[in-house]
């Protein structure tokens, strides 16, 4: 893997030997992992009731604020300042959730300065998707058995082939598998995080700050139109259908990027590259290429890839606010093609 050094601090250590760039690719590379024995993946971790509760109500909640703004925008009750915000808080709770959640925490893609990782981990946690500790765990959890028996939420794994079989490994793998008992052994899968103070505050404060990331919207758009109607607009558009939008942009990159796209590299699972979820999961659809180099900044490894987590990740470096960036080399990747043509 590249790398390069511009200086900073890392927000935790790079832990070179971390899971063998945490939990590498799965199948073919999954010997190489060394993290232990399937029985002890899972551990009776306790999550607070009042976590439980909020992570059911980020789920339950949007929806319904999905169809109170249909009939809202049916009676042309929605404005520029409306759709300005909703698009401004899913941009940035979705970089929480790629650049920061993903890239930055749970793969060591790259380090930060301390500021710039708290701003990416707390819009993350805005996005309402779970604790940082329990998200990197079990995305840790899911590269290392990428669509074998223990994947936390494989469209594929443990289902009986035809039709029936397919809509329930889908709806398993896109939100069923919110709602398992089981829960990571984070002793095992996110060491690194539970030493990390910072980030260890942030998922002890997931509920006061996901509903910061319901207010902060209202407070935006009740500051700029003057009316308490604007900001309850704001919750609605900014907050609730932002979340909606957010969850199922997220969630369809285990769901249907493990079904609909092109292959381009070897993985040893299912993962596909689907340019509709490159645009709207904000580089996160090109799932094939962050199977095959899972600790690469960079997913969207061509230049008509769209990736805006990357160019964000780009931007920093260039400005020297990130270092130790990771990107696969020409011959790694030329070495995982499923064809063999040309590196790009």
């Amino acid at each position: 893997m590249n790398e390069s050094a511009n200086g900073g601090v890392l927000v935790a250590d790079e832990l070179e030997t971390l899971n063998k760039e945490n939990m590498q690719t799965s199948g073919a590379d999954a010997a190489d992992v060394g993290i232990g024995e399937p029985e002890f993946d899972t551990a009776p971790i306790q999550t607070p009731r009042n976590v439980k509760l909020a992570m059911l109500a980020a789920v339950v909640f949007p929806p319904l604020g999905v169809l109170t703004a249909m009939g809202l925008l049916w009676g042309g009750l929605f404005n520029s300042t409306d759709l300005i915000i909703l698009a401004t808080m899913y941009v940035l709770t979705g970089l929480g959730i790629t650049v920061g959640y993903h890239r930055l925490c749970t793969h060591k893609a790259f380090a930060t300065r301390g500021p710039i990782a708290f701003f990416f981990l707390a819009f993350g946690t805005m996005a309402g998707q779970g604790p940082v500790v329990w998200w990197c765990a079990t995305h840790r959890r899911h590269h290392q058995y990428s669509d074998k028996q223990f994947d936390p939420h494989s469209p594929h794994a443990g289902y009986e082939p035809g039709m029936v079989g397919f809509c329930k490994g889908f709806m398993h793998s896109h939100i069923g598998w919110l709602f398992e008992k089981e829960q990571p052994d984070y002793k095992r899968y996110v060491p690194d995080l539970l030493e990390d103070p910072m980030i260890m505050w942030l998922d002890r404060m997931f509920v006061p700050i996901l509903f910061a990331g319901l207010l902060l919207p209202a407070a935006v758009s009740g500051f700029i139109t003057g009316t308490w109607q604007g900001a309850g607009l704001g919750l609605l558009w900014g907050g609730l259908v932002r979340m909606f939008m957010l969850h199922h942009s997220t969630w369809s990159v285990n769901s249907v990027c493990h079904v609909w796209g092109q292959k381009e590299y070897r993985s040893g699972d299912e993962s596909r590259n689907n340019p509709i979820m490159g645009i709207l999961a904000l580089g996160e659809g090109w799932h094939n290429n962050h199977h095959a180099f899972p600790a690469s900044a960079r997913h969207g490894l061509k230049w008509w890839q769209f990736d805006l987590s990357w160019i964000v990740i780009r931007s920093l470096q260039l400005v020297g606010l990130a270092s130790k960036v990771r990107l696969p080399s020409k011959e790694r990747m030329q070495e995982r093609r499923r064809v063999s043509t040309p590196a790009s």
